[in-house]
């Protein structure tokens, strides 16, 4: 069985949003998930991310924004995004989570799960939204380029689609960005022709997703999109923003996933991690906001990073998803081979 560490700080607790559905309980009660399982986890402290890491990605004055409105006590970055007293120091630690996690995936661990909060993959370089201070996968992939990994692959498979994520590395052909996203939703980004720029044009793969999509359409997504283009690109990382909030349970999402999709889909990502990159592979937390759902899903999301066969999903074709994976095929084939 493959060693898997569980990064988790409770400092992440101390990032208080009053109620919000962003809030400490959805660690809490994955914890107790995770710890009334039989799983045989290595749990990590992280460190904090430092200035000069997180800078990386964001602007100084952005920085200090956030760390002035934490020193004064609390704020909004926006009208979702809360910041309390230790929410400075809390996203420090959640970046830092991601980069302990890529740390220990090229040392001693096989694979990683980072139970962080806040999340992130829709901070700007110089604006947090969507619940996000710090982009913490975003900060997480510039670590590993730096540590010699030169080409990241990110997986995000949250209802949302991670804007700032895509925006940070729009121009950029060592990050490889793959997306499945409930559309239309928030924040209204990744359609299909949204597919980089600059010499980067099919390194941002959006697979937006029609509301009520279900198991079948998202492995579906994932066998013939993600698989085919990450084997071509063959990362030296693999990198996961996992936001649970697909599930069918989740009080934000119209989608239709079971809680052993996310197992099928942790499966997948874990084979191209195998296949190209001695199975370096690191995810963080994003979005999932009903705590039974979320905590079930984690559970077996873990579970396939141990090494264990999920459940069998028995697919069927959803009209709707073949058609804009036909879409996504099309716009991807004048740069990946395996569209042609």
């Amino acid at each position: 069985m493959a060693r898997t560490g569980l990064i988790y700080h409770p400092i992440y607790l101390e990032h208080d949003t009053d109620g919000h559905p962003e809030r400490k309980e959805r660690l809490t009660t994955t914890l107790k998930k995770i710890e009334s399982s039989d799983l045989d986890l290595e749990f990590v402290t992280p460190r904090p991310a430092t200035l000069d890491e997180v800078g990386t990605i964001h602007s100084s004055g952005y920085i200090d924004q956030v760390r002035s409105i934490s020193e004064r006590g609390g704020g909004y970055l926006d009208l979702d995004t809360v910041v309390s007293r230790q929410s400075y120091e809390a996203a420090l630690m959640a970046a830092g989570g991601v980069i302990t996690g890529i740390d220990r995936v090229t040392r001693d661990l096989d694979n990683a799960f980072a139970l962080v909060r806040p999340p992130g993959h829709h901070a700007l370089p110089n604006r947090g939204m969507g619940f996000c201070i710090f982009n913490n996968v975003a900060i997480g992939a510039r670590h590993a380029q730096k540590m010699g990994l030169e080409k990241v692959l990110i997986v995000d498979w949250d209802v949302h689609h991670g804007n700032g994520t895509s925006a940070v590395f729009y121009d950029d052909r060592t990050v490889l960005y793959f997306s499945t996203h409930q559309f239309p939703h928030y924040p209204g980004t990744g359609r299909v022709k949204e597919l980089g720029m600059d010499g980067a044009e099919g390194f941002t793969v959006n697979v937006p997703l029609p509301w009520g999509t279900g198991d079948s359409g998202y492995l579906t997504a994932f066998e013939e999109i993600l698989m085919p283009v990450a084997l071509e690109y063959d990362p030296d990382i693999v990198l996961i923003s996992a936001g649970q909030d697909p599930h069918q349970a989740d009080p934000l999402s119209g989608m239709n996933l079971s809680t052993e999709a996310f197992g099928s889909l942790a499966c997948a990502v874990k084979d191209i991690a195998d296949r190209c990159c001695e199975g370096r592979l690191v995810a963080a937390l994003e979005g999932g906001y009903n705590l039974e759902a979320l905590s079930d899903s984690i559970v077996a999301i873990l579970r396939a990073f141990k090494g264990e066969v999920p459940p069998r999903i028995e697919v069927e074709e959803d009209p709707r998803v073949a058609e804009r994976i036909e879409e996504v095929k099309r716009a991807m084939s004048p740069y990946w081979n395996c569209f042609r």
